[in-house]
Order: C-alpha cells, then structure tokens, then sequence
C-alpha cells in the first residue's frame, strides 16, 4: 500500500542531534506513513486505533511501544486521542552504552515486541497505570525542555535523559505479568545472557531453556527477531570485544582471541575478518592508539 516516507531532515533540527519531541495533544488525521528514524509513542489520554501492516489495535492511555523506521503505520478511530512520539536515530545513538543490554525488558520492549505485534494482536505491548505515565512524563517534559531551548550541555543532558527513559520502560516491562509480555521476557533473558556471558562458553540448550523453547524453536524466533541466528550474534559480540581490546590494548592476538571467547586462534582470525572486513593485525594498525608524548604534559 502507498504510504509517506518521513525525512530525517523534516524531523530533526539541522544541527544533526538524534533525538525529538513531538507532541500530538491531539493526534490528527496523518496518514498512513513510516520513517527514517525510530520512535518510542507514548499514548498519553484518549482512545484510538493503531493500524499497521495490515492489522489494527486498539490504543488507551498508558500504552507504551516502539516503531522501527521501515514500518508503514496510522491512527484510526481518534476519540481525543493524545501522544507523544519520541524521535530517535539508533545508528547515531550507542544504546548499547554502559549495561542497557543486560536488561531483558530492554530487549523485550525494543526488539522483539515490535517483531511479534501481529502474532501477539498486540497484547504484548508496555501498559503503564497512571502514576507511572505521571513519572515517565515528567523525564519527558525535562527532555523536551532541553530540545526546544538547547542550552549549554543540552546534548549532554538530552542524551542522558533519553537513556533514563529507555532504562525506565526496560525495567517496567519487565515487571509485566501478561503471558505474551512474559514470552518475550524469556528471549529477552536469553540475550541478556549473551551479552553479559559472551566470553564463556555458551550452550544453544541452555539459551533456549532460558526462553522456555526447544533448540530449534528458539533458534527460529531469534533469527525472526535479530536477522541473526544465536551462534552468529554471539561471535558478533565476541568479534566487537576484540576489536575493542586491539584498540586499547598491546595484547597479543593470540590472547585477545582467547580473552573474547575463542578458543582457536585461527577460527578467530577468520571470524574477525569475515566481520570487519580486514584481519586483527590490520586492524589494530588502523586503529592503534598514538604514543603519549615524554615529559611533564604540564611544563
């Protein structure tokens, strides 16, 4: 079906920072339309109907969910439907900062959810009762001050209350009791798994034990939701910790492989290259730290 591609350059002030506000008090007739960009829509009073991809569901105060850029989607049936979308783009944000990834409910809420909203007629998403809205909208109200007044330190600030607000939802999700909420939550786990445990050995058993699946099933629904199968994403993340200690480190190669989970050097060699696109050594000669100068910095 036809749709609108929303531009970042419409969206996004010219100073390229990755996060917007935009408030929809209330939500007008739009159209049906997707983005180059991400947004977290907070639904903040009213009723309606969210369409996409050729499905409906209804929308109450207090709903929570997170719309990938290549998703057409619309609002129907507005009854003084009011929101707030929160604009972002994931390639210039690091949401992989500190240990966001470590929270299950973060990977529920913003990978998978988004994967399985037709196959859960949306009852997976994020519902949040009132007093949780009042505090999520009070960060909300902070961030967009920042954004429409760019002080000093604003990108600072805003990134920081950004990621409060992502931390925030992460952990409410997962305190979620709903069944398809809690489905989720197991996968969430099982790469929260991977991302905290990729240096040990990992077995694909006990992944999909943590999900509450067979081998196989949990192989398939990982794949659906990460484009990657298990094996493959955990030589990723072992992949992007060596390259990490090739650019901060003098270890050998040999022991940065074993340091990352790999217990060949050569399998790691080949992996490496297969990822980045060049071998460790010539990597760490294209990004190797410069030398600190000698003498006192301060004379």
């Amino acid at each position: 079906m036809p749709h609108e591609i929303l531009k970042r350059r419409d969206w996004f002030k010219t100073d390229g920072f990755p996060i917007a506000v935009e408030r929809r008090e209330p939500q007008t007739p739009f159209g049906l339309h997707a983005h180059e960009f991400s947004e977290i829509v907070i639904i903040t009073s009213g009723q309606g109907t969210h369409v996409t991809g050729g499905e409906a569901y209804p929308l109450n105060a207090g709903d929570v969910f997170v719309i990938g850029g290549s998703r057409p989607h619309d609002y129907h049936s507005m009854d003084r439907l009011c929101l707030v979308n929160l604009l972002f783009q994931p390639a210039k944000l690091d949401l992989r900062h500190h240990d966001l990834q470590t929270l299950p409910g973060y990977h529920a809420l913003f990978t998978l959810e988004p994967v399985w909203r037709q196959r859960h007629q949306f009852q997976s998403r994020l519902r949040l009762p009132p007093n949780r809205l009042g505090a999520l909208m009070e960060l909300v109200d902070q961030l967009d001050g920042e954004l429409k007044h760019r002080p000093g330190g604003f990108r600072f600030v805003a990134t920081a209350l950004f990621m409060q607000i992502v931390g925030y939802l992460s952990r409410f999700y997962a305190d979620t009791n709903r069944a398809d909420s809690r489905s989720l939550l197991r996968i969430g786990k099982a790469i929260s798994h991977l991302e905290t445990h990729f240096c040990d050995p990992i077995n694909l058993d006990e992944l999909a034990g943590m999900a509450h699946m067979s081998p196989r099933s949990f192989t398939r629904n990982f794949q659906a939701a990460l484009n990657l199968s298990p094996i493959a994403y955990l030589v990723q993340l072992r992949v992007n910790h060596a390259a990490g200690l090739l650019r901060r480190t003098n270890l050998g190669i040999t022991e940065i492989a074993f340091q990352s989970g790999f217990n060949d050097s050569n399998y790691f060699a080949r992996q490496f290259r297969k990822t980045i696109g060049r071998s460790p050594r010539q990597y760490r000669q294209n990004h190797s730290l410069p030398s600190c100068p000698t003498g006192n910095p301060g004379a």
